[in-house]
């Protein structure tokens, strides 16, 4: 007699961080990043704490922007018959691109000059279809604003193909993300004692709707933005010297911006791998390195927006003969 062998399917479980699909893996309030505590790399008297974006599902902050942008698109009917076309320097078009493939969407994906190779490949291998932008096509007046005009075209454009862009700068989505995400986390995690936050100016989406979260509840805490400088080399940051202010940036719910520059960032960042342990972009070294001039008291927590591993290329550079030592 042959016996049928019954399978039990296991139900999704995230206390024992068992999941039945990826997309269960994206973060929210009872789904938090974590947040750690930096015990050497911190300014004297003041506790830092980094929210570790980077160990989200794809790898990096916009994997909230991204959901909520595709699932808006999808909501709307934007997407019927349509191809997505989104500008970004990597992280939002690697979430774009792994949530537009499990949906069954196609991605074009257009970037500015210097991206590392490892996000282009990453995009490339998750089916999305990317261009670079040549320096002519930058607008006069915003010269590093080139992808998101050639985004725009395309999504202007009467061709065979019908683009739709999700345009994370204007898209009100993108601060919903953090509104409804990254700032109840926040607040859940630090017991609502925390009395700054700082995260990178880039899209805007971040500082916008965590700002706007923790100062409706708490109205003293401080929000402060982490600018580069002009012809920076620290991707997802925006200099506004030379790029357009994101529309859906509100300058209301911030109170500080901080200008960091290239070398200081590296340097920071390197010390984060070697003193802490954190295998960060460097972003997050921009972003701690200006915690320093926050001074002593209270309690920070500073967003941490993707892995050193999509850097390894332009780390490399930087270590010159220290990475490769004779004998």
């Amino acid at each position: 007699m042959t016996q049928t062998t019954t399978h039990t399917e296991l139900p999704t479980d995230p206390h024992l961080r068992r999941y039945g699909h990826v997309r269960d893996l994206l973060p929210g309030p009872d789904n938090p990043t974590p947040l750690v505590r930096l015990n050497r790399v911190t300014p004297p008297g003041l506790d830092l704490f980094l929210k570790l974006e980077w160990l989200n599902p794809f790898g990096s902050v916009k994997d909230r922007t991204a959901a909520f942008l595709l699932a808006g698109l999808i909501e709307r009917g934007e997407l019927a018959e349509s191809q997505l076309v989104e500008a970004s320097s990597g992280n939002t078009g690697i979430a774009l691109a792994a949530l537009a493939a499990l949906a069954g969407v196609e991605v074009t994906v257009t970037i500015p000059d210097g991206i590392p190779e490892e996000k282009k490949t990453l995009m490339r291998m998750l089916g999305a279809e990317v261009w670079e932008t040549p320096d002519d096509l930058c607008p006069v007046d915003h010269p590093k604003d080139g992808a998101i005009a050639l985004a725009r075209s395309l999504a202007g454009s009467e061709t065979s193909t019908r683009y739709v862009m999700a345009d994370q700068y204007e898209n009100q989505d993108n601060v919903r993300a953090h509104y409804e995400t990254t700032g109840p986390e926040i607040w859940r995690q630090t017991g609502g004692q925390l009395d700054h936050f700082l995260a990178g100016l880039g899209t805007g989406g971040t500082i916008t709707g965590v700002g706007r979260y923790l100062k409706e509840q708490n109205p003293a805490i401080q929000v402060i933005g982490i600018e580069p400088q002009p012809g920076h080399r620290l991707p997802g940051l925006k200099s506004f010297q030379e790029a357009k202010q994101p529309g859906i940036l509100d300058w209301r719910v911030v109170d500080q911006v901080i200008r960091v520059d290239d070398d200081p960032a590296y340097d920071v960042t390197q010390r984060l791998f070697r003193e802490e342990g954190l295998i960060v972009g460097p972003s997050t070294g921009a972003v701690v390195h200006a915690s320093h001039q926050l001074g002593p008291g209270g309690i920070a927590v500073a967003i941490s927006p993707d892995s050193g591993l999509n850097y390894m290329s332009y780390f490399a550079e930087r270590l010159g003969d220290e990475g490769h030592p004779t004998v």
